[in-house]
Formats: C-alpha cells, structure tokens, sequence
C-alpha cells in the first residue's frame, strides 16, 4: 500500500494570493483601483449629508449608516464594491432579541432590513447624482445592498449619457 501524502498548507506567497474563502486574490494593483472606488463612494455620500464608512474599519462594528465593502477576488460574478445601510445597533439587536425570544413575527424583527430596502434606493440616487454607476443588487442573501461599477468619467465616451434635459441648459427654456 502506498503512502498517502496530507495535503500541506500553500506557500506563503501562494496564501497571500488567496481570499479568505480560498478564492483567487484580486491583483494589488486591481485592489488598489476597487479602494480607490470605495473611496469615491464613501465621500459622495458624505457630501450628501450621510453617514459612510469602510466594512472592516476599527470601531465600526457600532456606527450605523452606510456600510462600504471591498470585494478582494479575482474573480467577480457582480461589481467589486457594494453599499449597505446599518440601522441602529440598538435596533439590530432589539431584533435579534425578538427572534431569540421566539417572536419572529414581531415588527421589530423585521425594521434593519425594511430600512436597508428603503434607504437602497437613496444611496443609489446620490451616488448617480455625483457621476458613480450604482445599481440594485440581485442577491436575494443581500437583497438590501447596492452595486457600485464605477464612475461615469470611467465609461467610454460613446457610453456615457449625453441627454440634458432642456431646462437645464444655458438660456434654455426658461421664460
């Protein structure tokens, strides 16, 4: 009988090249360019008044607001950089207090993801507004979450929208 070799852990190199899922590790470079998006995100959302801070950032677990997330993989079936809203903690944990109770049905339990539906829509408007392509996310496990593909300034021009509307044109159709 032969000898069965276990399997060894990658090399070090070869780790730094993996995601924590075992997934292929995106390029520092194309890493790089995804957090430099994240950060465009991030400030157009301040900007517009709104809480928004990175997914993983030291002392977050508690902030509510707009949650930024990176993916690290290579390779990605969607865009690399989503939004989530995060209600309150207090109100987060006040469901999952109820789920624990037994009382699933209870309004409460359903209120973080009611908010993250409806602030869905918002982030996506005011990321739109400041030149970031965002769109709804298809993921029925993050139904709440928006998908961030880049800024308009990054399509070709013969992709970028051309319409104005005409009231917003110079001496447009103002009496």
């Amino acid at each position: 009988m032969g000898v069965i070799k276990m399997p060894t852990a990658p090399p070090k190199e070869k780790r730094n090249a993996m995601s924590e899922y075992g997934f292929a590790r995106a390029s520092d470079q194309v890493l790089a360019v995804r957090n430099e998006l994240a950060d465009h995100v991030i400030q157009a959302l301040r900007r517009a008044g709104l809480p928004a801070f990175r997914d993983g950032e030291e002392a977050t677990e508690d902030r509510s607001g707009a949650v930024v997330s990176v993916n690290p993989d290579a390779e990605t079936a969607s865009a690399s950089v989503s939004v989530g809203w995060r209600c309150d903690p207090a109100m987060t944990q006040a469901a999952v207090d109820s789920l624990a109770s037994g009382a699933p049905n209870a309004p409460i339990v359903r209120y973080p993801g009611m908010i993250g539906l409806h602030m869905q829509s918002a982030l996506i408007k005011v990321l739109l507004s400041a030149g970031i392509i965002a769109t709804l996310e298809s993921d029925p496990m993050n139904p709440d979450h928006i998908l961030v593909f880049g800024t308009m300034s990054d399509l070709p021009s013969a992709l970028r929208p051309a319409f104005v509307p005409p009231a917003s044109k110079p001496g447009g159709d103002r009496p």
